[in-house]
């Protein structure tokens, strides 16, 4: 029988990497880094949870984050590669988590009449809250879908069409997202819309006929969450490979050259904006679900701010920067309210400042660095 080795540098992976030299071993893991990310998220995070390694809260906690993900691969698409600051990424986001929450509670628990709780216990009629015309559609599977990647698609179209033909762009179009979004909020907490005032819905029970409560359920969540995440990341890898991702490209660095060319900007900007708020519909509608509970604030300025936040940590115009600053800012902000609650936001504002001057790439950008000075070594090696 073999002997077993005692001396790391005896085992086959080590004299392999020692083989490739540091180098060789940095470009393999950069090729593989998308891939292997993949398997963590589907097939690592489930065996975990099953060896009792993280509980059911975590991994709950891991389906949100991979939903709201979701909102940073279009503002990335927005910003990074079309140039534009948008602070109304959580709008779409809440849209599409509205929709998807109106269903729920039509699956929910509900009063005498038929009215969902979540809003019947906030109305103030006396005779009792009859069931909202619009609300009705909602209690079909198929109105739902449409409804969370419309509503969206046609808020973003319309505002984006509106703005883009005049020429709104700049710190400009950063204020009037940001208004939108501010606006759209306070009409949301308004009783008189039938959706739950500032409480929002909540008391969501069931989705598709299963209890949305149980361990099952809220895996098979996570993993849809991961798989949305997954598939949307390709997909704008993809498109940004193409034709109109280089339009895109064009669009941030010489919009007046490309029109020059006879090129539509507008088309393009509004093309790109009306995808990012489909990604984020989606994402809210996968997000409600686990989270228990939509409300107004959820389109807050804040939030779309921190989105902003996520990208520009990660690295905008590169896909990947913007699932890992949204996975890693979020992981730190669950570590850190726990632990240190007064100190969290003093030190996202140091570690948003320290990108700011240190690494204006971000953390991906400053990893392709790397790897081309990595290259460049293996070259002349």
């Amino acid at each position: 029988m073999a002997e077993y080795p005692i001396d790391p540098r005896q085992f086959a992976l080590t004299r392999a990497i020692a083989g490739l030299g540091w180098r060789g071993t940095l470009l393999g893991f950069d090729r593989r880094a998308p891939a292997i990310g993949a398997a963590f998220l589907l097939l690592a995070i489930p065996v975990f949870y099953a060896v009792g390694l993280l509980d059911l809260a975590q991994v709950n906690q891991l389906g949100r984050y991979c939903a709201i993900a979701l909102v940073a691969i279009g503002l990335d698409l927005v910003w990074g590669y079309t140039g534009m600051l948008s602070l109304c990424q959580a709008m779409f986001f809440t849209l599409g988590g509205y929709a998807m929450g109106m269903h729920l509670a039509m699956q929910g628990p509900k009063d005498g009449k038929g009215v969902p709780t979540s809003i019947s216990y906030v109305s103030s009629e006396v005779d009792g809250l009859a069931l909202p015309w619009f609300w009705q559609p909602f209690a079909h599977e198929w109105f739902t879908l449409v409804a969370v990647l419309a509503v969206p698609a046609i808020v973003a179209g319309l505002f984006g069409w509106l703005a883009f033909r005049s020429r709104i762009k700049g710190v400009y179009f950063s204020i009037i997202t940001q208004a939108l979004t501010v606006a759209l909020m306070t009409l949301f907490s308004l009783n008189l819309l039938k959706l739950g005032g500032t409480n929002g819905l909540t008391n969501f029970t069931h989705l598709l006929g299963c209890d949305i409560r149980t361990g099952e359920a809220k895996l098979a969540l996570y993993w849809v969450s991961a798989l949305a995440l997954i598939g949307a990341a390709l997909f704008a890898w993809w498109l940004t490979t193409t034709r109109f991702g280089r339009i895109l490209v064009a669009v941030r660095d010489s919009e007046a050259r490309l029109r020059f060319a006879g090129y539509q900007p507008v088309i393009f900007k509004t093309a790109v904006f009306t995808l990012a708020a489909v990604l984020a519909g989606i994402g809210g509608a996968l997000y409600v679900p686990q989270t228990g509970i939509v409300t107004p604030s959820d389109m807050a300025a804040v939030p779309s701010i921190m989105v902003v936040v996520w990208v520009a940590l990660g690295g905008r115009g590169t896909i990947t920067g913007a699932v890992v600053g949204a996975l890693l800012v979020n992981l730190i902000y669950a570590l850190l309210t726990t632990h240190m609650p007064k100190f969290w936001p003093f030190i996202l504002g140091a570690v948003f400042v320290s990108v700011v001057l240190f690494m204006p790439d971000g953390i991906v950008g400053q990893w392709r660095k790397l790897i081309a000075w990595a290259q460049r070594g293996k070259a002349r090696a």
